[in-house]
């Protein structure tokens, strides 16, 4: 028999694919964005609400909760938590901002409602900084009053198999005692994990994208990437970014100074390692961009993510790849529902 699940912030689905493949049934979720509500709904058979999470009432869920449940899950929008609030001095931080206030208490409030043996909360790793201690004990403090024991972590999706680099903070809570992460199944620098078994080495964009890199797929119209900076993006090797044109790497002719852009900018894959971070936003000077020279495609992303390739996206490229940027990497989401279902099953025991 299947645990049930109710998914906050579902986005397009990726954590709740995951999920869902470790042995839950999404019986209820809920995203306000029209696209992913769409998207959802295209890959999903469960009950969907769009509607901001403080709408969300107990009457949506009421169907849902005729049976008890077993997991709650959601990442709150992390705007307020992220690396770009630290240069965005005019924009509120933390619990100050109304984002952050409206969505984390919404998801406690359903936290509370739903009382689910278990939860799982996602958000960027910059929630652990010191600057966020006051959101981040908000959460904590609220989970203990209702009886949950807590454990969070920043995992790395290429750690679990993900040919991504991307780091994210995840929170996990029981009824049942304190639940363990999962253990790693990949690593930079592959080692043994305290068994008698080996962690594979990091999965690469070269070996994620192989058979969709081919010379019938080289048509790159609609993918220029660089805008005035398109030649300059060429001179930039495979792995490397805008740094490379710089005096302090030894460029002959330096094109721009030393860490005065984003990371990002002209950031270019290399196939013989994971991809960067998939962004939220299509760029076309903020990377990671293939190293063709040309941004990705919404299917190399999906791949990157490890989505299924006959994953539904509604809306415009736009539209479907912030969907793709926000979720939760399926493959990821897969190894903390399975830890998870191990923990709720260990305790019924």
């Amino acid at each position: 028999m299947s645990l049930r699940c109710v998914s906050l912030f579902s986005g397009c689905g990726g954590l709740d694919l995951g999920i869902q493949e470790a042995g839950f049934e999404i019986v209820f979720a809920t995203d306000s964005d029209p696209h992913c509500a769409e998207s959802h709904k295209a890959n999903f058979d469960g009950n969907f609400v769009q509607a901001p999470i403080e709408d969300i009432t107990e009457e949506h869920l009421a169907a849902s909760l005729i049976e008890p449940v077993d997991l709650l899950v959601g990442g709150p929008p992390c705007p307020p938590f992220s690396k770009s609030r630290f240069y965005r001095t005019e924009k509120p931080r933390s619990l100050d901002d109304p984002v952050a206030d409206a969505t984390l208490s919404g998801y406690m409030r359903i936290l509370k409602t739903v009382r689910p043996r278990a939860f799982l909360m996602e958000n960027v790793p910059g929630l652990r900084y010191k600057v966020h201690i006051e959101a981040l004990n908000f959460i904590e403090e609220h989970a203990h009053a209702l009886g949950y024991e807590t454990n969070w972590a920043v995992l790395n999706a290429a750690d679990y198999g993900v040919p991504q680099i991307r780091q994210r903070f995840f929170m996990m809570g029981s009824l049942d005692g304190q639940i363990a992460m999962p253990q790693p199944t990949h690593s930079k620098t592959p080692t043994a994990n305290g068994s008698e078994d080996l962690l594979q080495p990091w999965r690469t964009a070269g070996d994620c994208l192989s058979d969709l890199d081919t010379e019938e797929n080289a048509d790159d119209s609609g993918h220029f990437a660089g805008g005035q900076h398109h030649e300059l993006l060429r001179q930039i090797p495979p792995g490397d970014n805008y740094l490379f044109l710089t005096a302090k790497r030894g460029h002959p002719d330096p094109k721009f100074e030393w860490r005065k852009r984003y990371w990002s900018f002209l950031l270019k894959l290399s196939p013989e390692m994971p991809s960067w971070t998939i962004q939220a936003r299509r760029s076309n000077n903020m990377g990671p961009f293939h190293w063709r020279n040309r941004i990705l495609r919404i299917e190399e992303i999906k791949r990157l993510q490890t989505f299924p390739d006959q994953w539904t996206l509604a809306g415009r490229t736009e539209d479907q790849w912030r969907q793709v940027g926000n979720a939760v990497p399926p493959l990821l989401a897969h190894s903390l529902g399975v830890a998870i279902r191990e923990h709720l099953t260990d305790a019924r025991k």
